[in-house]
């Protein structure tokens, strides 16, 4: 048994909402990014590339929420493992905060693999402008 105390899931408070803050601002940009593009392409056929560009961002935001939802997720679990230590009840506590890591290690990954998917938006935008080959 491990005999978590009340500030051991209180330590996780600071960096979700961090996290939080980061990845509201990732959307934030990317929300720019779609207006933006919304803009560029209203009167014009979209080409290959904005096609792309388009799918690229439905995934992106696909995996924000993803993200978003995870984090809140895990700071709920992280109060109510506060809770049932505050109400004595040390093993659902543990198993809730252990819930609530888990649910935080996998809005990271999906933090992740949308840093590689925002890569490629890049990767596209740069092969619009490159000269052709």
């Amino acid at each position: 048994m491990h005999n978590i105390s009340i500030s051991t899931p209180a330590l996780l408070f600071p960096a979700i909402s961090l996290i939080m803050l980061a990845y509201t601002n990732r959307f934030l940009a990317l929300a720019s990014v779609v207006r933006n593009l919304k803009d560029k392409y209203q009167h014009q056929d979209a080409g290959p590339t904005v096609l792309a560009q388009l799918e690229n961002l439905r995934h992106r935001l696909k995996l924000i929420r993803q993200m978003q939802l995870l984090g809140v997720m895990s700071f709920i679990l992280a109060m109510i493992s506060m809770y049932l230590i505050y109400i004595n009840t040390l093993m659902a506590a543990e198993i809730v905060f252990a819930l609530s890591l888990l649910l935080f290690i996998c809005s990271l990954i999906l933090s992740l693999i949308e840093i590689f998917k925002s890569t490629r938006a890049l990767e596209l935008e740069m092969s619009e402008i490159e000269p052709k080959k």
